[in-house]
Formats: C-alpha cells, structure tokens, sequence
C-alpha cells in the first residue's frame, strides 16, 4: 500500500465486515490494525477481504 486510495479501499473493505469495530492502516510501514469481535469475523476472513482488494496480507 503506498498512497491514500489503498488505504480507503482496505479501511472500507475491512471496516463493512461484521465485527470489525476499527480499522487503522499505516501508509509508512504497510500495516494495518483491526479492533474486532471474534465471535462475528475471522483474522482470516479479514485477511481474505483484503487480499481480494489485490494487497498482500501478512500476519
């Protein structure tokens, strides 16, 4: 990711998943923290939403 249109796209992409209460991303290091409710959403279906944006999901 490296400008701000990536980081809308992941931020709305994660953020419209059920449980995900915050999204923050980091343009400088390429990562992105996600507050969310384990009951409702999965690391890897958040990981799987972003990687169909077309990043790299890592972690």
């Amino acid at each position: 990711m490296s400008c701000e249109h990536c980081e809308k796209t992941v931020k709305d992409t994660v953020g419209k998943l059920e449980g995900v209460h915050g999204v923050e991303v980091y343009l400088d290091s390429g990562k992105v923290n996600v507050a969310y409710d384990e009951a409702f959403v999965s690391k890897g279906l958040i990981k799987e939403s972003i990687e169909a944006q077309g990043y790299e999901a890592v972690g």
